[in-house]
């Protein structure tokens, strides 16, 4: 998948917009949280997504895709991987992930800043 396409498929939820909070990256956020980093993971493209509630259901990606998911740094604790987008996951599982991610964080958003779309 390419990253053009992620950042498209990540803008097309419901109430999602693009930000670069720090210089050089971009984010995708709904309500004020981000649910998708888009990055280039050492030149090659990637996303961060929350992956699961808790470090360990988010483990099992690592265990499915050891050469293309990783820890996310400094937040990874909480859940969030780094899924590398040209690597051997297909498009199809990327944006399921991306669906979830985005469900999980519009789920933790106070009632007032959630989509109504």
């Amino acid at each position: 998948m390419e990253r053009a396409d992620m950042l498209a498929y990540c803008l097309a939820k419901p109430g999602a917009w693009l930000d670069q909070p720090w210089e050089g990256d971009e984010v995708v956020k709904v309500g004020g949280r981000i649910f998708a980093f888009l990055g280039n993971g050492g030149g090659e493209p990637t996303v961060g997504i929350k992956c699961g509630p808790t470090r360990e259901v988010a483990d099992e990606w690592l265990h499915r895709h050891p050469g293309d998911a990783q820890v996310m740094a400094y937040i990874g604790r909480s859940g969030w991987n780094t899924l590398r987008l040209n690597g051997g996951i297909d498009a199809e599982e990327l944006t399921e992930a991306v669906d979830a991610s985005y469900d999980m964080v519009v789920a933790k958003l106070p009632k007032r800043e959630r989509p109504t779309a």
